[in-house]
Formats: structure tokens, sequence, C-alpha cells
């Protein structure tokens, strides 16, 4: 998804939220300050849902299978400050997670994709246990993998296979769904088990 607001609304976004963190509840600046933030988190939400529409209906309209990741993204979203007897770890960067998240609208997405897919082709759920660390090629878990990701690459130490790590997921995703689904529209085949997704 590419950006919601342009760079310069979301700088001002931000310089507005700070702005209404300073001013005094109830004054008319603060209500003036609350519009003005609110309209550019409408235009945002109006770009997602634009988005979400055109890419879900793209989706079920031109692909035979569709698989997803089975993210619990309510848990994925909680807030991790915890308690003062059970402090949060990361707070700062689960934080930003948790933002990114709900920016892109990932429950939206598969909501709507569900939805329109529902006469079509079922979009596959597959779990999501070891699809980052399971060398896509080989097929081989490791537990390390993931340690040394951190610039988006994933290494299968036990194989030596390197790749985009979200590429490499998404690879086993579909590998995993090819298994499991059956296209609802007449006259289609299993995918191949190790193929990368095909248009119709």
């Amino acid at each position: 998804m590419s950006k919601l607001l342009s760079d310069g609304q979301r700088q001002r976004k931000r310089r507005l939220q700070r702005k209404l963190a300073r001013q005094t509840k109830g004054s008319n600046r603060r209500k003036r300050t609350k519009l003005a933030i609110a309209k550019l988190s409408a235009k945002e939400s109006d770009r997602r849902k634009d988005w979400t529409e055109k890419t879900t209906t793209t989706l079920v309209r031109d692909y035979d299978i569709i698989a997803i990741e089975d993210l619990k993204v309510k848990n994925m979203t909680r807030s991790a400050k915890g308690t003062l007897q059970s402090p949060g770890k990361n707070v700062r960067a689960k934080s930003g997670l948790n933002r990114s998240i709900l920016e892109q609208g990932w429950g939206l997405f598969r909501q709507r994709l569900t939805d329109k897919a529902a006469n079509a082709t079922e979009p596959v759920q597959v779990k999501s246990s070891t699809l980052h660390i399971r060398a896509y090629v080989a097929q081989s878990v490791d537990t390390r993998t993931r340690e040394t990701a951190r610039a988006k690459l994933s290494f299968g130490l036990s194989c030596n296979y390197t790749d985009n790590a979200d590429v490499n997921a998404a690879r086993n995703i579909i590998s995993s769904a090819a298994g499991l689904a059956v296209s609802g529209r007449p006259g289609t085949s299993h995918a191949n088990k190790h193929s990368d997704p095909v248009k119709r």
C-alpha cells in the first residue's frame, strides 16, 4: 500500500497532534485543532478503503487460489505497556508496529477479501508458526534464521538459502495453500505445490 497521506500531510498531522497535547481542554483553539486532525484522519481512512476495495476486487477477479497468512491481528495490535508488576518489553518498537498495522488496515483487507471471495475462491488461511523461519527451497526450519534477518533477509543456515524474509514467507504461504485449496471456479485445477501465484 502506498502512503495514504503525503509527506506534508503526515508532518502536518504530527504537528497538530503535538499542538493538541499542549492546548487547554475545552478551548476554541483546541476544538479547531481537533477538527483539522479529524479531516486529515478522514482523508486517510477514505484512501485506505478505496485501495482495499480496488485491490481485493482485482485479486478475486484474477486469481484462482488466494492464500493469506492466518494472523491474529487483534493480538498483534495489543499494547505492549503491560503493568507496574509486569512491564512490557520494547514498548516503542511495538507501538510503531501497532501503528503500522492499523494504518495499513490488515483486518479490513482480510475481511473484504473474504467477503468478495465468498462466491468465487475462498481464501486459504495458512498457519504462521514457521513461515518466516522455513527456507522455501529446502523446506528446512532453522530457529536461528530470524535472528539474522534484520536487513529483511532470511538465511536458511542449515541449507545456505538466502532470500528476502517477506518474499520467502509469501512463497511458503502459497506453497502450503496449494495443497489445501480447491478452486471454486469450474474447470480449474490445483496449483503446483512449489509454484508462485499465477494469474488466470
